[in-house]
């Protein structure tokens, strides 16, 4: 489902840095993984090039057996719309926008039509247990509500892989424990590819893979 082959990353700056370096590793479908190391040692920049939202200096990222290099810039977005869910620590919900309208946002910019997005927003606001919740605007909810509803918008189109950075760093432990299990039983049920980034040690041995990053390397891949 997602292969990278000798992918670095390099950013310029008044010197160059590496992020990645010469990583290599296959996650097959239907697997929960988590990707641990301390700060600076390319876990978010793994999962923004798996995820299409940057590109690598040099190896190449496949998803579901597409290499994303060739892509053009309207050919990321079109993977990204169609295969990849994602989840950020500060959850990024419109404020102006109710639970329902975040959550249809993404199939709105996809052309359905008005009662389709209506009736799938409510659907995964239901999966999430926010069903009483559809109406309230993101300032009117807890931060694990916030979470549920980015999980839910992140759900919408049902991706086959599912990115989340950080998706328990911005909450207490008891909410953070409650959005995990959520995630963790969402994969049971969709079979999606669930990719995390976290610090939390956790967070990572709920996973059924740890692959552990230092320095832009892979130091450590463990299996449960």
């Amino acid at each position: 489902m997602i292969v990278l082959d000798r992918v670095s990353k390099q950013f310029a700056g008044k010197r160059q840095v590496t992020a990645l370096h010469e990583v290599s590793l296959t996650i097959n479908k239907g697997d929960m993984v988590s990707i641990v190391g301390p700060s600076g040692s390319g876990k978010s920049t793994l999962l923004n090039l798996v995820g299409g939202l940057d590109r690598p200096s040099s190896g190449a990222v496949h998803i579901d057996g597409e290499a994303l290099a060739g892509l053009t810039d309207d050919g990321l977005t079109r993977v990204r719309r169609d295969k990849i869910g994602f989840i950020f620590q500060f959850f990024n919900l419109l404020p102006t926008l109710s639970s329902l309208e975040n959550v249809g946002l993404p199939l709105h910019l996809r052309g359905w039509s008005r009662s389709k997005v209506d009736a799938r927003s409510r659907e995964l606001l239901q999966l999430v247990q926010l069903g009483q919740r559809l109406t309230h605007l993101p300032e009117e909810l807890s931060g694990g509500e916030r979470q549920r509803v980015a999980i839910a918008r992140a759900l919408s189109i049902y991706p086959p892989i599912l990115l989340a950075d950080e998706p328990t760093g911005n909450l207490d432990s008891r909410t953070g424990a409650e959005i995990l299990a959520l995630i963790q039983d969402l994969h049971t049920r969709l079979g999606s590819t669930v990719v995390i980034v976290t610090h939390d040690m956790t967070v990572a041995e709920r996973c059924s893979r740890t692959i552990a990053l230092k320095d832009g390397h892979v130091v450590e891949d463990v299996r449960r």
